[in-house]
Protein backbone atom coordinates (compact mmCIF):
# COMPACT_ATOMS: atom_id res chain seq x y z
CA UNK A 1 0.00 0.00 0.00
CA UNK A 2 2.81 2.43 0.84
CA UNK A 3 4.69 3.98 -2.05
CA UNK A 4 8.46 4.25 -1.97
CA UNK A 5 8.21 7.06 -4.53
CA UNK A 6 5.66 9.84 -5.00
CA UNK A 7 2.49 9.07 -6.93
CA UNK A 8 1.68 10.70 -10.27
CA UNK A 9 -0.49 13.30 -8.55
CA UNK A 10 2.18 14.19 -6.01
CA UNK A 11 4.82 14.48 -8.74
CA UNK A 12 2.57 16.89 -10.62
CA UNK A 13 1.97 18.94 -7.48
CA UNK A 14 5.69 19.03 -6.74
CA UNK A 15 6.27 20.31 -10.27
CA UNK A 16 3.94 23.21 -9.56
CA UNK A 17 0.95 21.98 -11.56
CA UNK A 18 -2.53 22.49 -10.15
CA UNK A 19 -4.29 19.18 -9.53
CA UNK A 20 -8.03 18.68 -9.13
CA UNK A 21 -8.71 15.71 -6.88
CA UNK A 22 -12.20 14.20 -6.87
CA UNK A 23 -13.30 11.96 -4.00
CA UNK A 24 -16.22 9.76 -5.06
CA UNK A 25 -18.07 7.27 -2.93
CA UNK A 26 -20.49 6.67 -0.09
CA UNK A 27 -21.23 8.51 3.15
CA UNK A 28 -17.73 7.48 4.21
CA UNK A 29 -16.56 10.01 1.62
CA UNK A 30 -19.42 12.53 1.73
CA UNK A 31 -19.23 12.93 5.50
CA UNK A 32 -15.72 11.59 5.95
CA UNK A 33 -13.34 13.89 7.83
CA UNK A 34 -10.49 12.38 5.82
CA UNK A 35 -11.40 14.49 2.78
CA UNK A 36 -10.83 17.75 4.63
CA UNK A 37 -7.80 16.38 6.45
CA UNK A 38 -6.21 15.29 3.18
CA UNK A 39 -7.01 18.64 1.59
CA UNK A 40 -5.40 20.57 4.45
CA UNK A 41 -2.25 18.46 4.40
CA UNK A 42 -1.84 18.72 0.63
CA UNK A 43 -2.49 22.48 0.80
CA UNK A 44 0.20 22.73 3.46
CA UNK A 45 2.68 20.85 1.31
CA UNK A 46 1.67 22.34 -2.05
CA UNK A 47 0.03 25.74 -1.40
CA UNK A 48 -2.48 26.91 -4.01
CA UNK A 49 -1.97 23.85 -6.21
CA UNK A 50 -4.74 21.60 -4.84
CA UNK A 51 -8.43 21.68 -5.73
CA UNK A 52 -10.49 19.11 -3.81
CA UNK A 53 -13.99 18.03 -4.86
CA UNK A 54 -16.17 15.82 -2.65
CA UNK A 55 -18.64 13.94 -4.86
CA UNK A 56 -19.68 11.44 -2.21
CA UNK A 57 -23.35 10.73 -1.50
CA UNK A 58 -24.75 9.15 1.64
CA UNK A 59 -26.31 5.77 0.89
CA UNK A 60 -25.00 5.63 -2.67
CA UNK A 61 -23.74 2.32 -4.07
CA UNK A 62 -21.97 1.60 -7.36
CA UNK A 63 -25.10 1.72 -9.59
CA UNK A 64 -25.64 5.29 -8.42
CA UNK A 65 -21.93 5.87 -8.82
CA UNK A 66 -22.12 4.94 -12.49
CA UNK A 67 -25.23 7.06 -13.05
CA UNK A 68 -23.83 10.11 -11.29
CA UNK A 69 -20.28 9.91 -12.59
CA UNK A 70 -20.68 12.57 -15.28
CA UNK A 71 -22.38 15.10 -13.01
CA UNK A 72 -20.33 14.55 -9.88
CA UNK A 73 -16.90 13.71 -11.25
CA UNK A 74 -16.27 13.94 -14.99
CA UNK A 75 -17.61 17.46 -15.43
CA UNK A 76 -14.97 18.69 -12.96
CA UNK A 77 -12.16 17.35 -15.23
CA UNK A 78 -10.22 15.67 -12.41
CA UNK A 79 -6.53 14.82 -12.47
CA UNK A 80 -7.00 12.26 -9.69
CA UNK A 81 -10.05 10.29 -8.50
CA UNK A 82 -10.53 8.32 -5.30
CA UNK A 83 -13.20 5.60 -5.56
CA UNK A 84 -14.94 3.68 -2.74
CA UNK A 85 -18.34 2.01 -3.04
CA UNK A 86 -17.64 -1.45 -1.61
CA UNK A 87 -19.22 -0.86 1.78
CA UNK A 88 -22.62 0.01 0.29
CA UNK A 89 -22.49 -2.55 -2.50
CA UNK A 90 -22.16 -5.10 0.31
CA UNK A 91 -25.39 -3.93 1.98
CA UNK A 92 -27.89 -6.79 1.81
CA UNK A 93 -30.82 -4.47 1.23
CA UNK A 94 -29.42 -3.31 -2.12
CA UNK A 95 -29.02 -6.88 -3.41
CA UNK A 96 -25.98 -6.00 -5.52
CA UNK A 97 -24.03 -9.13 -6.56
CA UNK A 98 -20.25 -9.09 -6.26
CA UNK A 99 -20.08 -9.39 -10.05
CA UNK A 100 -22.12 -6.19 -10.42
CA UNK A 101 -19.87 -4.41 -7.94
CA UNK A 102 -16.95 -5.34 -10.15
CA UNK A 103 -18.56 -4.44 -13.47
CA UNK A 104 -19.71 -1.06 -12.16
CA UNK A 105 -16.26 -0.30 -10.77
CA UNK A 106 -14.65 -1.19 -14.09
CA UNK A 107 -17.21 0.95 -15.93
CA UNK A 108 -16.38 3.97 -13.79
CA UNK A 109 -12.65 3.43 -14.30
CA UNK A 110 -13.07 3.10 -18.07
CA UNK A 111 -15.22 6.22 -18.33
CA UNK A 112 -12.80 8.28 -16.26
CA UNK A 113 -9.85 7.20 -18.40
CA UNK A 114 -11.80 7.76 -21.61
CA UNK A 115 -12.25 11.37 -20.53
CA UNK A 116 -8.68 11.79 -19.29
CA UNK A 117 -6.23 8.94 -20.00
CA UNK A 118 -3.71 10.57 -17.66
CA UNK A 119 -6.04 10.67 -14.66
CA UNK A 120 -4.70 8.85 -11.61
CA UNK A 121 -7.39 6.56 -10.18
CA UNK A 122 -7.01 5.40 -6.59
CA UNK A 123 -9.19 2.58 -5.26
CA UNK A 124 -9.92 2.23 -1.56
CA UNK A 125 -11.26 -0.44 0.74
CA UNK A 126 -12.76 1.09 3.86
CA UNK A 127 -13.51 -0.10 7.39
CA UNK A 128 -15.10 -3.25 8.77
CA UNK A 129 -18.48 -2.79 10.44
CA UNK A 130 -19.80 -3.86 13.83
CA UNK A 131 -23.25 -4.37 15.31
CA UNK A 132 -26.25 -3.92 13.04
CA UNK A 133 -24.16 -2.43 10.19
CA UNK A 134 -22.19 -5.71 10.18
CA UNK A 135 -25.31 -7.87 10.30
CA UNK A 136 -26.56 -6.35 7.03
CA UNK A 137 -23.15 -6.68 5.35
CA UNK A 138 -22.25 -10.35 5.94
CA UNK A 139 -20.04 -10.59 2.84
CA UNK A 140 -18.26 -7.23 3.06
CA UNK A 141 -14.81 -8.75 2.60
CA UNK A 142 -15.83 -10.19 -0.79
CA UNK A 143 -16.69 -6.72 -2.04
CA UNK A 144 -13.45 -5.25 -0.77
CA UNK A 145 -11.57 -8.04 -2.54
CA UNK A 146 -13.04 -6.75 -5.81
CA UNK A 147 -11.16 -3.48 -5.26
CA UNK A 148 -7.91 -5.32 -4.58
CA UNK A 149 -8.32 -7.50 -7.66
CA UNK A 150 -9.24 -4.66 -10.01
CA UNK A 151 -6.41 -2.47 -8.72
CA UNK A 152 -3.93 -5.25 -9.42
CA UNK A 153 -5.38 -6.06 -12.83
CA UNK A 154 -5.47 -2.43 -13.96
CA UNK A 155 -2.24 -1.30 -12.34
CA UNK A 156 -4.02 1.22 -10.12
CA UNK A 157 -3.01 2.51 -6.72
CA UNK A 158 -4.87 0.76 -3.87
CA UNK A 159 -5.28 2.09 -0.35
CA UNK A 160 -6.34 -0.97 1.66
CA UNK A 161 -7.72 0.72 4.76
CA UNK A 162 -9.56 -2.47 5.71
CA UNK A 163 -6.37 -4.25 6.77
CA UNK A 164 -5.38 -1.28 8.94
CA UNK A 165 -8.80 -1.12 10.55
CA UNK A 166 -8.54 -4.83 11.35
CA UNK A 167 -5.26 -4.11 13.13
CA UNK A 168 -7.04 -1.53 15.29
CA UNK A 169 -9.96 -3.87 15.97
CA UNK A 170 -7.74 -6.80 16.91
CA UNK A 171 -5.30 -4.73 18.96
CA UNK A 172 -7.58 -2.37 20.86
CA UNK A 173 -11.34 -2.86 20.61
CA UNK A 174 -11.97 0.21 22.77
CA UNK A 175 -10.02 2.37 20.33
CA UNK A 176 -11.97 0.91 17.40
CA UNK A 177 -15.24 1.79 19.13
CA UNK A 178 -13.91 5.28 19.81
CA UNK A 179 -12.88 5.73 16.18
CA UNK A 180 -16.16 4.34 14.75
CA UNK A 181 -18.82 5.05 17.40
CA UNK A 182 -21.80 3.84 15.36
CA UNK A 183 -20.03 0.78 13.96
CA UNK A 184 -20.11 2.16 10.42
CA UNK A 185 -18.90 5.75 10.01
CA UNK A 186 -15.39 6.68 11.20
CA UNK A 187 -15.24 9.97 13.09
CA UNK A 188 -12.59 12.65 12.73
CA UNK A 189 -10.22 10.97 15.21
CA UNK A 190 -10.40 7.62 13.42
CA UNK A 191 -9.82 9.30 10.08
CA UNK A 192 -6.78 11.14 11.45
CA UNK A 193 -5.24 7.94 12.82
CA UNK A 194 -6.16 5.42 10.12
CA UNK A 195 -7.51 6.81 6.85
CA UNK A 196 -5.62 10.03 6.20
CA UNK A 197 -2.17 8.65 7.13
CA UNK A 198 -2.90 5.60 4.97
CA UNK A 199 -3.67 7.78 1.97
CA UNK A 200 -0.65 10.02 2.47
CA UNK A 201 1.60 6.98 2.72
CA UNK A 202 0.12 5.48 -0.45
CA UNK A 203 0.77 8.77 -2.24
CA UNK A 204 4.39 8.67 -1.14
CA UNK A 205 3.95 11.23 1.64
CA UNK A 206 4.13 10.72 5.39
CA UNK A 207 4.86 7.76 7.63
CA UNK A 208 1.53 6.01 7.23
CA UNK A 209 -0.89 4.16 9.47
CA UNK A 210 1.71 2.15 11.36
CA UNK A 211 3.42 5.30 12.57
CA UNK A 212 0.23 7.13 13.55
CA UNK A 213 -1.23 4.05 15.28
CA UNK A 214 1.97 3.50 17.26
CA UNK A 215 1.93 7.15 18.33
CA UNK A 216 -1.72 6.88 19.38
CA UNK A 217 -1.07 3.77 21.47
CA UNK A 218 1.92 5.46 23.08
CA UNK A 219 -0.10 8.51 24.02
CA UNK A 220 -2.93 6.35 25.35
CA UNK A 221 -0.51 4.36 27.52
CA UNK A 222 1.10 7.54 28.80
CA UNK A 223 -2.27 9.02 29.72
CA UNK A 224 -3.27 5.82 31.51
CA UNK A 225 -0.01 5.77 33.46
CA UNK A 226 -0.37 9.38 34.54
CA UNK A 227 -3.86 8.72 35.91
CA UNK A 228 -6.32 11.48 36.83
CA UNK A 229 -5.02 15.01 37.21
CA UNK A 230 -4.88 16.58 40.66
CA UNK A 231 -8.26 17.96 41.59
CA UNK A 232 -10.02 15.62 39.17
CA UNK A 233 -10.75 12.99 41.84
CA UNK A 234 -14.34 12.43 42.71
CA UNK A 235 -15.33 13.65 46.14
Amino acid sequence: MAQSSPSKTVRALAAGRVQLIACYGTSLTYGGAWVGQLDRELQRLFPCNVLMVNGGVGGMASPGGVNGLERRVLRTHPDCVFLEFGINDAYDGYKIPVETCRSNLVTMIDRILATNPECEIILMTMNPTLGKPKDVRPHLEDYYQVYRDVAKERGLLLVDHYTNWLTVLQTDRAAFDRFIPDGLHPGALGCSIVITPGILSALGLGGGFEESWKAYLGQAAETKTEGPKEGARQR
